[in-house]
Formats: structure tokens, sequence, C-alpha cells
């Protein structure tokens, strides 16, 4: 610097100096700002800061305080974008908030950027500073948190007292009840289920004209019985008729007993009688229903005096052709424990029937049909058959009615 006339003057070259360095300084404020503003957040931590705001704050008023340039960036809260937060209607004059209204308070939402933003606050998203399409805002008026509780006054509950206006159930009877006052039936006239009454009803199963071997005769199968649903009691029978004579029978007195909805069991006694032979008695348990896939079954031992045992067995099955017209399969065999010459009986597997019938269901007690049948012996049996003049096999046409009442 010179010294002219008293007055200090700096020369051209310093102040060429000074005016490059002002500019530059200058230019590199707003940078260092920005750093320091950066800098400055990335230490805030969840601590609550010591130099607070103190804690009455009788003269601020947020009512005129635009938010719109604070940015939170950096703050860990990149999706909170107050800028359009109006909190005019917030009064902090008192410094406590024991009752904030949100009446005033409308916070328009936009998407979340990313998913990071999202983890940093996953129940907030009020916006972003990006240019997102705003999605609905959430008006909080009607929300009102001045007494801290939620009012229940007006939430429906299930349960608890009917309503005044309730229909009484009772007021159309004129105060009468079931199974009491004079309209009651007495004991005599009161409801019965059908499985406590008793039923009787008679059912052949076969009634037909049986010819084979140039011979004819009729054969007969069937039962009678009466008691309830659980408990009956049965008679079975069947043989063969031919020249106006019994020649052979067998008839069956039991109790049959329901186990199951389909299953029956039977106990009882069993009578065989025949032309020029003895007669033979037996002990008889057996079950009999309906097996899956709607086969009848009906099997029955025997024990008889001098150590005879027996077992019968059989099947039937019925193929529908239409509601009324089916065909019937069926199956019998029998097994007896010893041989009984007079009966013409050997041990074993005696003798087996097929048969195949062809009915039509005029009513359903009403049922003729035709059919065929082949019969065998088998073992000893057939030995007797043939010593006896008889066929060991033989075929048989057979017509007849089904009926029952």
């Amino acid at each position: 610097m010179n010294d002219t006339l008293g007055i200090p003057v700096m020369n051209n070259q310093l102040k060429k100096k000074f005016l490059a360095a002002t500019i530059a300084t200058v230019g590199v404020m707003p940078v260092l700002a920005y750093a320091q503003t950066h800098a400055g957040h990335a230490g805030h931590t969840s601590e609550p800061s010591k130099a607070s705001a103190p804690a009455t704050a009788p003269g601020m008023n947020h009512g005129s305080m635009n938010m719109s340039d604070m940015d939170h960036g950096s703050m860990g809260m990149p999706g909170m974008d107050h800028g359009s937060m109006d909190m005019s209607g917030m009064d902090h004059g008192a410094g406590k908030v024991p009752a904030q209204s949100h009446e005033a308070m409308k916070m328009p939402m936009t998407q979340a950027g990313t998913s990071e933003d999202a983890s940093a606050m996953p129940g907030m998203m009020h916006g972003q500073s990006s240019s997102n399409a705003p999605a609905s805002a959430h008006d909080m008026s009607a929300m009102d948190h001045g007494s801290g509780e939620m009012d229940h006054g007006d939430m429906q509950m299930q349960g608890g007292s009917p309503p005044p206006d309730a229909r009484d159930p009772d007021a159309y009877s004129d105060g009468y009840v079931r199974n009491a006052g004079k309209y009651a039936l007495p004991p005599s006239d009161a409801l019965v289920m059908s499985d406590m009454h008793n039923f009787g009803s008679v059912n052949f199963d076969r009634l037909e004209y049986v010819r084979a071997r140039g011979e004819e005769w009729v054969a007969y199968e069937g039962e009678a019985w009466y008691g309830s649903t659980y408990n009956r009691a049965v008679i079975k029978a069947e043989g063969e008729v031919a020249g106006g004579k019994l020649q052979e029978s067998e008839t069956q007195l039991l109790w049959r007993h329901a186990v199951s909805t389909f299953w029956d069991t039977e106990l009882g006694f069993r009578f065989d009688h025949g032309q020029g032979v003895p007669n033979r008695e037996w002990l008889a348990f057996g079950f009999k229903g309906l097996a899956p896939y709607w086969f009848e079954v009906d099997a029955t031992a025997y024990v008889g005096s001098s150590g005879r045992t027996a077992l019968a067995l059989k099947a039937e099955y019925d193929i529908l052709l239409t509601q009324k017209l089916y065909l019937q399969p069926s199956v019998e065999v029998n097994f007896y424990g010893k041989d009984d010459e007079r009966w013409g009986i050997g041990s074993g597997l005696t003798d087996g029937t097929a048969g195949l019938r062809l009915k039509y269901e005029v009513t359903r007690q009403f049922v003729p049909y035709v059919g065929v049948e082949w019969s065998s012996k088998f073992g000893k049996t057939a030995d007797y058959a043939r010593a006896a003049g008889d066929s060991k096999q033989e075929t048989r046409f057979v017509a007849g009615l089904s009926f029952r009442f």
C-alpha cells in the first residue's frame, strides 16, 4: 500500500489479487454451505438433542409456519415430504399437546419410491420429493383425538340383550307350550317313531315252476317275520313239491337282531324233512345283510346231533337294465362236516347252484320272472347221486313269481 496525501492506497496488482480471492470465495460458499448442511444432518441419532426447545413456548404459533423448504432426506426419512403439510390449525402455544386436533391437517399421500425408503419407516409413507402422481388424500378431520380415548358409543357388538322391539317367540301361541295344556295328546296317542312299532311281512323270493331232465316240479323259498326294526321273529322255508307231495323241505325258526345299519344276526333252529329219510334237527347261527357294492349275503352255520355240522352260503345281486327290468344272478353253496348216507350227503363241499333270473317289477310287491339254473354235486355227494340213478349235473329252466305283503 502507498501513502498518498496521507491516505493509504492499494496498488493495482494487490487490487487484482484481492478481487480474484473475493470472487473465488463467493463461488465456493454455496458448495461449503451445502456440505455443512448434509454433514450436520448425518450426525443425528435417535437420542434427543440436548439443545432442545424450552419446555414452554407461549409465543410460538405454527399456524403460519411453512415447512416446504425443509428436506428430511438425510434424516432416515426419505419418504416423508412435509412440503404440502398445512399445520395452520395446530396451536403449540402452551408447549404441551394433551388434545391435538388433526382437523386441519391434510396429508396428501404419494407412492413410495423404493423399498429402501419404505424399510426406513414402514408405517409412514407421506409422499416423496419425486414427481409421482399423488394418491388419494388422507383427510383426518373426522378423527378427534382430543380426549385420547376411542369412542365406542356407535359400535354394534354381537350378543347381549335383545332390542326392546324384538318379537316374543311365544306371542302367537296364547301361552300354550308343546306337550302341555288342553291340546296335548294323551299318552296313548303320543307320537311313536317307526322303530318303536311292531310290523309283520311275508316275502316269497321264489315261487317257481322248474323243468329239468324231462321232469317238472314246484320250488319255493321265502320268509315271514314279525317284530320291530331291531328284533324280529323269523320263519324261513324252502323246499320242492312234485306229484302233489312235499319231496323235501328245510324250515328255520330264528330270532333276528339288527347289529348295524345293514347287518342282522340270526339265532334259532332248523328242521329238515324228506321223503323216505329221517328228519334232521340243527341249531342255527348266522348273519345276513347288504355287503358293499350291494350284494345280498346270507351265511348260516349249523350244528346237529351225532356231531353233524353244516354251512350254507348264499349271495345275489341286482343288475338294473331299466328302473323296472333287471337281471338277478345268484349263487348258493353247501358244506357238511361228515357223511350222511341216508340223505345222500358226503363231507366237504356237497353241492352248488348258480342261477340267472330276468325279473320285471310290475309293482314292488309283484315281480314275475323267467330264468335258468345250473346245479352240480361234488365229491362223495356226487357218488351217492350216481348210485341212486340221479344226474351229477343238471340245467333247469324256471318261471315264477316274487311277491310280498
